[in-house]
C-alpha cells in the first residue's frame, strides 16, 4: 500500500513536471532579432545565447536573421516585421528625428568600429599621415558622413586627401590593388577580410581615438512593445548581457555557435579576429566597470553632438532620453 502511494505520488510529481515542462516551452516567446549586415564576428554573442540555453531560460525563442544595412534593419523594426534590431545607433538617430518609431536599449558597440584602414607599410597611424594620400569610401554612407569631423578635428583640409569612391568590394579591391592608400570601414568588417585575402597585416586608425566617436551597434525596438510588454525586453537584455560576457571569455565558442547556425558566414579565423578586434569597442573609459550594453549618458550626448555638426540631423544633444534609454537592463 505504502509502495503504491509513493509511486503514486511519483507519478503525479512527475506528471506535473512534464505539465509545467510543456506550458512553459508553449508559452516561450517568438522573438526575431534582425541584425545590421550580413553575419560576421560582431553578431557572434547572439548565436553563442541561444546555444548556451541563455535565451530559452528567459522563455525567449530567439530566431537571429541577417540584415541588409543599419538602415533597412530600423525600418523594419519600425514597421513591427522583427522584434529587435542591431543597428548603428546614429542610423537609428536619424529615423526617429523624422517620426519613426524607434529606440535602443542597450549598446554593445560604444566605441566606435569606424576606422581609416590601410596596409600596415603605408605608416597611417595618425590622421597627419593621412596628408597626400588617397582614401576610399562609400558616398552617403555613415563613414563619409563622420569623415569631414575626424578632418576638422585633426586640423586637415579637404583638399589634402585625394578621394575615390565605391562600395563595400570596390574599397576593398583599391586598397588591395593599390589605388587607394587606405579606406573607410568598420575595423571588424574589413581589416579581417583584407588580411585573408591577401595574407598581409593592415593597421587600423580608429576614429574614436582621434576625437570622433558615436556609440554603435544598438538593440532597437519600438516604443510600444517597452510600454505593452516591458518584460520581454529585460528578459531579452538579460540574456544578451549573459552571452556577451561568455563570448569575451570564450571567443571561438562564439565563433563555432554562429558557423554551426550559418557554415557560410565565413572562414572560422577571420571571424575570430573580427570578434576579437571588436571586444575593445565594448566600453568607453565611462562604462569600462559597468554591464556589457549599459550606456553612459555622456556618451550618447557626444554622439549626438557629433551628428547634430556633421551628419545634418536637426537635434538637441542633451536630449539624449528621447534615442536611448538603460531602465529595461538588469540593475
Amino acid at each position: 500500500m505504502a509502495l503504491g502511494k509513493t509511486f503514486g505520488a511519483w507519478a503525479l510529481g512527475a506528471a506535473s513536471i512534464l505539465l509545467c515542462s510543456t506550458l512553459s516551452a508553449a508559452a516561450a516567446d517568438k522573438v526575431t532579432l534582425l541584425l545590421n549586415w550580413y553575419n560576421y564576428g560582431e553578431h557572434a554573442p547572439f548565436y553563442l545565447g541561444i546555444e548556451k540555453g541563455y535565451f530559452p531560460a528567459e522563455g525567449i525563442e530567439l530566431s537571429v536573421e541577417e540584415g541588409r544595412g543599419s538602415g533597412a534593419t530600423v525600418q523594419a523594426v519600425a514597421a513591427g516585421s522583427a522584434t529587435f534590431g542591431y543597428a548603428d545607433f546614429g542610423t537609428m538617430v536619424k529615423a526617429a528625428v523624422k517620426g519613426a518609431p524607434i529606440k535602443a536599449v542597450g549598446i554593445m558597440l560604444q566605441k566606435s568600429p569606424m576606422a581609416v584602414q590601410g596596409f600596415a607599410d603605408k605608416n597611417i597611424r595618425t590622421p597627419k599621415d593621412m596628408i597626400g594620400k588617397t582614401v576610399v569610401y562609400t558616398p552617403g554612407d555613415s563613414f563619409s558622413q563622420l569623415w569631414p569631423a575626424l578632418l576638422k578635428v585633426n586640423g586637415i583640409q579637404d583638399n589634402q586627401v585625394k578621394v575615390i569612391t565605391g562600395d563595400a568590394a570596390t574599397k576593398r579591391n583599391a586598397v588591395i590593388s593599390g589605388q587607394a592608400d587606405f579606406l573607410l570601414g568598420n575595423v571588424n568588417d574589413q581589416k579581417p577580410l583584407i588580411e585573408e585575402a591577401t595574407g598581409k597585416p593592415v593597421y587600423a586608425m580608429l576614429f574614436a581615438d582621434f576625437g570622433v566617436n558615436t556609440v554603435n551597434g544598438s538593440v532597437i525596438v519600438r516604443p510600444d512593445l517597452l510600454e505593452k510588454n516591458p518584460d520581454l525586453a529585460k528578459r531579452f537584455l538579460r540574456a544578451l548581457q549573459k552571452s556577451i560576457a561568455e563570448a569575451k571569455s570564450n571567443p571561438q565558442a562564439a565563433v563555432d555557435a554562429m558557423l554551426k547556425v550559418n557554415p557560410k558566414a565565413g572562414k572560422r579565423e577571420t571571424l575570430l579576429a573580427s570578434w576579437t578586434v571588436t571586444l575593445p569597442l565594448l566600453h568607453t573609459a565611462l562604462t569600462e566597470q559597468k554591464p556589457p550594453l549599459w550606456t553612459d549618458p555622456k556618451d550618447i550626448s557626444g554622439t549626438l553632438d557629433i551628428l547634430s555638426k556633421y551628419s545634418g540631423v536637426d537635434l538637441d544633444p542633451a536630449q539624449g532620453a528621447k534615442f536611448y534609454t538603460n531602465d529595461f537592463l538588469p540593475n
